[in-house]
């Protein structure tokens, strides 16, 4: 990857989870970063005028503290090829571009841009996805809207946020469903949106070589329930129908019935993810032939998912990870002697078929 190339964050999450104050340090306090803010025109809350060097008339305003905001009057790709270009003619001096969503956007679009057009790919890298999630009402919002899992299924890293305003049990059961839907997302939890600025930036989540993360509170409590080799995780939410998402029945009263490893249980969310892993080898033209079928069948339901590789016949191990229908694969460092060979792969998805998917990589291990 070429250094020169400029990092890009997208800042997502519902109406009210804290996005725009922490834009508003971004684009306020003195970090002595120059980062350009794109704004969704759709946000729910402009960037206060105080903290702007007026010049009404221009689509990219000069921030006091040296950043840029601008606002999407059309397509993204034209903003950033625009940006891009005036970074090169030496008009704007940004090093780095935060977009923030709409609260009621679904993230995949967004960072879809970076994988499908080549301009803005040879300019552009995708750090991160960070969704922020309101501890108060998240769990009414996860119910109720489909695009806030999706928000959270998208995610390289979660901020809960407003946790001040719940007790310690409802932020330790949002905490454990967003972990369901999403075991690769670190979480953080922050007052007010503030996180601090290094939580945001370099992230490298969409890195191939970057080793793959999933919470290990997510895969200890797996273990624990499933004696199963790799079929960690998904089998049940399905079956605990307690909650239903026309009538809202699942706000944070109704989660205490002393279900301590079990919270998550009560919410039958669409979004779901699974790990799958294996100590055998893949045979590459079997899986290579497999994952394309999958892609093409539910590339759609997909989200986001991700994997370190086993392969036969190759000394290193072989990362890929995806958005949608958009695959990235490398080669990452050499298997070390003392290293045990296995595959570990999570996926991310709305109703995705465990079983199916589970039985076909299975059948893609060198026998």
């Amino acid at each position: 990857m070429a250094n020169s190339m400029i990092p890009v964050t997208i800042l997502t999450g519902f109406l009210g989870s804290g996005k725009t104050t922490l834009l508003k340090r971004i684009l306020g306090e003195n970090h002595g970063m120059k980062i350009a803010v794109i704004e969704n025109e759709f946000g729910e809350e402009n960037i206060d005028n105080e903290i702007l060097v007026q010049d009404s008339n221009e689509q990219i305003i000069q921030m006091s503290n040296g950043c840029i905001c601008c606002t999407i009057r059309g397509d993204l790709s034209r903003v950033l090829a625009d940006l891009a270009q005036q970074k090169r003619d030496g008009k704007l001096d940004f090093e780095r571009v935060v977009i923030e969503t709409t609260g009621l956007a679904n993230p995949g679009p967004v960072a879809q841009t970076f994988f499908m057009d080549n301009e803005i790919a040879d300019e552009f890298l995708l750090d991160a996805i960070i969704t922020l999630v309101d501890a108060k009402h998240g769990n009414k919002q996860l119910d109720e809207h489909e695009v806030v899992q999706r928000q959270v299924g998208f995610a390289d890293r979660l901020f809960i946020t407003k946790a001040d305003l719940v007790d310690e049990k409802e932020v330790a059961d949002l905490r454990h469903r967003v972990l369901h839907m999403n075991p690769k997302a670190q979480v953080r939890q922050v007052n007010f949106g503030e996180a601090d600025i290094k939580e945001v930036f370099d992230l490298r989540g969409f890195n191939l070589n970057a080793k793959l993360e999933i919470d290990p509170d997510f895969l200890a409590e797996d273990e624990h329930d499933h004696a199963h080799d790799h079929h960690d995780h998904g089998h049940d939410h399905g079956d605990h129908a307690d909650c239903d998402h026309d009538h809202g029945k699942c706000t944070h009263e109704g989660h205490d019935h002393g279900h301590h490893n079990h919270h998550h249980a009560h919410h039958d969310d669409k979004i779901k993810s699974f790990v799958y892993r294996s100590d055998k080898p893949f045979d590459p033209n079997r899986l290579e032939d497999f994952l394309g079928g999958i892609l093409q069948i539910y590339g759609e339901r997909l989200l986001r998912y991700k994997g370190v590789l086993y392969m036969k016949g190759v000394d290193r191990k072989v990362v890929f990870q995806g958005v949608h229908q958009m695959m990235g694969s490398d080669l990452a460092a050499k298997w070390l002697p003392i290293e045990k060979k296995t595959s570990k792969m999570v996926f991310i998805g709305i109703e995705l078929p465990q079983d199916l998917i589970t039985d076909g990589l299975d059948a893609c291990l060198v026998k």
